[in-house]
């Protein structure tokens, strides 16, 4: 059952990851006072911000049209009071170094360091690493399957879940990849679209478990079952992009499917026959230990390298072992039905 427990919290992370929007940093007086005076002056000691001298429509007030910001730094939205925070952030962090305290966060964040205007510069790069691992694992269960495994005299395959785990794959990159896009600039829109990629993966992750476990290979069945599964997700992720983005209510939706999901996984890991079901705990286990990384917040290193940086870096080779599983199956699958056949 502890196996049970981490492997929950593992799958259900995307979804539960939640910056607060108050934290003590932005409480702090000092802080506040910098963002005020670096709106009014557009300057946080010797750093000076043109679009400072524009007003929210865009509109020039001190300056022609040409000092405006460009379009690679416009399109992060980084406006007057973004890189006020961001530099005020950084000047009052400096100060508490050198006073001995800790780091402290900021609107819900930890002080990361930019680059190139990217707000989480490793988190993006693992997250990109993680939509690579996806791609390889979906295009080397592809190859398999078409190239390497025999198929049938149609042409189709004998494994009876390729569609569902090919669906499966696109869901895993778009989430990676919207990941990504929400580490380099964290605004409304790529919050939404991150959060909304994470809940139809879990989502479809659900319906894939349950047809896989309980070996469901009549079309009816599979679409019995996943027909209002699919229209609670399709209605969950409605309701936060154009209702409200509860995070509560998302949490809570998260963590129902999760207990399904891996209660369902778990199982039948456990009663399977299944020559590499040791690949399916060692996700299990290992995405376990993962999430201590979580549990255990810690800042970021030299303000690029936080627990939730760690985690993207873990899951990278537990998404290699799960595509290997997924493998695996196909091949093992495949064998027992050409037994049958002879």
């Amino acid at each position: 059952m502890d196996q049970l427990h981490w492997i929950l919290l593992f799958s259900a992370l995307l979804c539960l990851v939640r910056p607060l929007d108050a934290s003590s940093g932005d409480a702090d007086p000092i802080y506040k006072a910098c963002v005020d005076q670096c709106e009014k002056t557009g300057c946080v000691g010797e750093n000076c911000f043109q679009h400072c001298k524009f007003s929210s429509d865009g509109k020039s007030i001190d300056g022609p049209w040409y000092l405006q910001e460009p379009l690679y730094l416009r399109w992060k939205q980084w406006d007057c009071r973004s890189d006020c925070r961001y530099q005020c952030m950084l000047a009052r962090e400096e100060e508490r170094e050198q006073l001995g305290h800790k780091p402290v966060k900021y609107h819900g964040k930890w002080p990361f360091q930019r680059v190139y205007g990217i707000q989480e510069p490793v988190s993006v790069a693992l997250s990109a690493l993680n939509l690579a691992m996806q791609f390889h694992g979906w295009l080397s269960f592809f190859i398999l399957l078409h190239y390497k495994l025999p198929l049938r005299p149609d042409k189709k395959t004998y494994y009876e879940y390729t569609g569902l785990w090919h669906i499966y794959g696109i869901f895993s990159m778009n989430s990676w990849f919207w990941s990504a896009v929400f580490h380099s600039r964290d605004v409304e829109l790529t919050e939404k679209l991150d959060y909304s990629s994470a809940v139809a993966l879990l989502g479809f992750s659900l319906i894939v478990a349950i047809l896989r476990a309980f070996n469901v290979r009549d079309e009816a069945a599979r679409v019995m079952v996943a027909a209002p599964l699919l229209a609670f997700v399709t209605t969950h992720i409605l309701y936060l992009n154009f209702y409200q983005l509860d995070y509560g209510l998302n949490m809570k939706v998260c963590v129902i499917m999760g207990v399904v999901q891996l209660l369902v996984w778990a199982i039948w890991a456990g009663v399977t026959r299944h020559p590499s079901r040791w690949k399916l705990w060692l996700v299990v286990v290992g995405g376990g230990l993962a999430m201590l990384l979580e549990i255990y917040d810690f800042p970021p290193y030299r303000g690029f390298v936080d627990a939730h940086a760690l985690w993207h870096a873990t899951t990278i080779p537990l998404s290699y072992f799960w595509w290997s599983f997924i493998r695996d199956d196909v091949e093992f699958r495949t064998s027992s039905l050409l037994k049958k056949i002879k």
